[in-house]
């Protein structure tokens, strides 16, 4: 998707919403509607979807079903829809991912058609409502990701900021009340149609396998009145909108200033590095949050202090360090034991006996995808030992793995050595130079 260039036109529209939003705090838009229903935006929305990919909704349409159909018919069809107000949300198909802990994540799965209307949403309200958000704030942002938040957190630790709460926000997601949120819209949106189309998104139906070869309808989140559906295209720009509030309120109530305290946010995980007063800080933390009827997980909560203790966040272990050179020790960042586990399990799928009827040539490209990827983000600090205990536990999982494929027996780097798995079959090695965030060498 990071390749789909956005047509001028569109880009056009969401400068103009942006210069307005960013130069009039308190203007609230009124015409929007007619804005998601022209052709480039619609198109353009498409297109995004289509880069994106994903799986049928419970209408089963795919998208080479509507290349089939014709995608200029399906639009202008869709579009009518819109303009004629006619259009309702489908019901989410759920599915459930394995997380590493062995336990399930539900994920929602729109229809094609709900998709491509709510990124034509996202299209036009994101340039509002990124005027609004706050610098802490690095999620499903243009100028900010996962890393620029590592960077920031370990900015902070270096300026004094050495008490750290750790926080985990109990499904974030699925707490957020609905009335609360639709208020944090209207205060940028009083278009009456945009925000029926959202009420519409909150509280779709969610259709699922009921366990007996049959599927079953509930509609959880029109009941509790909460939760924005996970996997749906404008939930990540809803979160952030609500999130705002929590980082407004811990500024406006002067805890920033009383605890010397800064907050990073990336969607659902937080961290608030403070300077004093972190058992404080905690309670206030908790005391907004109740106020915005999100809950706290107590039992994932914590105050860490740097440099004694250490914490994990986005991925990252931060805390003290030594230098590979001198031995002098540095507050810095290096991968999670959690995440170079995860990578490690993800290498062993890739090579597992089960796929021996595959051909060399595409494990090696699947595993040459999954290695980069990892590295690009796991680039700062001292990585290097991270790397070489990737990089050989790849070589030997493949070693193993053309062992079983072609039943042979004996040593099994003497028949496959190092230079072969390289150069002949091109299985890559993870860069010896990785980027160094500041005071990494002090």
């Amino acid at each position: 998707m990071g390749n789909l260039a956005t047509p001028q036109s569109v880009q056009k529209l969401q400068a103009a919403l942006h210069a307005k939003a960013k130069d009039a705090p308190s203007f609230r838009f009124y015409a929007l509607y007619d804005k998601l229903h022209r052709a480039d935006v619609l198109i353009h929305a498409y297109e995004r979807c289509r880069a994106n990919g994903g799986a049928e909704g419970v209408d089963g349409q795919r998208f080479a079903d509507i290349e089939t159909y014709g995608k200029e018919r399906w639009l202008g069809e869709l579009a009518q829809v819109l303009r004629e107000k006619k259009y309702q949300a489908q019901a989410i198909r759920r599915v459930y991912l394995p997380k590493p802990n062995g336990k399930l994540r539900p994920l929602g799965i729109p229809t094609i058609r709900d998709r491509v209307v709510q990124t034509a949403a996202g299209l036009v309200l994101e340039p509002i409502f990124e005027a609004d958000l706050q610098p802490e704030q690095h999620a499903y942002r243009a100028d900010r990701d996962a890393l620029t938040a590592v960077r920031e957190v370990h900015s902070l630790l270096n300026t004094g900021h050495r008490e750290v709460i750790d926080a985990d926000l109990a499904a974030y997601f699925d707490s957020i009340p609905h009335a609360e949120l639709l208020a944090c819209v209207a205060r940028r949106v009083c278009d009456r149609h945009v925000l029926h189309l959202i009420k519409l998104w909150l509280t779709a139906a969610v259709e699922e396998d009921d366990g007996r070869g049959g599927r079953k309808r509930t509609t959880p989140n029109r009941d509790s009145k909460r939760g924005i559906p996970q996997g749906s295209p404008i939930s990540p720009l809803l979160s952030n909108v609500y999130m705002r509030r929590f980082v407004l309120g811990w500024r406006h109530l002067g805890y920033a200033e009383r605890f010397g305290a800064q907050i990073v946010n990336y969607a659902d995980d937080l961290v608030i590095c403070c300077k004093r007063q972190a058992a404080e800080a905690l309670q206030a933390m908790r005391h907004i949050m109740g106020r915005l009827q999100l809950t706290v997980n107590e039992e994932k909560t914590h105050v860490c202090r740097i440099p004694q203790e250490h914490f994990d966040f986005l991925g990252y272990t931060f805390g003290r360090c030594y230098s590979a050179k001198t031995g002098r020790a540095y507050l810095g960042t290096r991968p999670s034991k959690k995440s170079i586990r995860r990578m490690v399990a993800a290498i062993s799928a890739e090579t597992d006996r089960r796929w021996v009827g595959r051909d060399p040539a595409y494990v090696v490209k699947r595993l040459n995808r999954k290695l980069p990827g990892w590295a690009n983000y796991f680039c700062l600090g001292p990585v290097s030992k991270a790397y070489q205990l990737l990089d050989a536990h790849a070589a030997q999982r493949l070693r193993r793995w053309l062992c079983a494929k072609h039943k042979a027996r004996g040593a099994a780097r003497a028949r496959y050595s190092d230079q072969y798995l390289r150069d002949t079959l091109g299985l890559i090695r993870l860069p010896a130079q990785t980027q160094r965030l500041p005071w990494a060498t002090a």
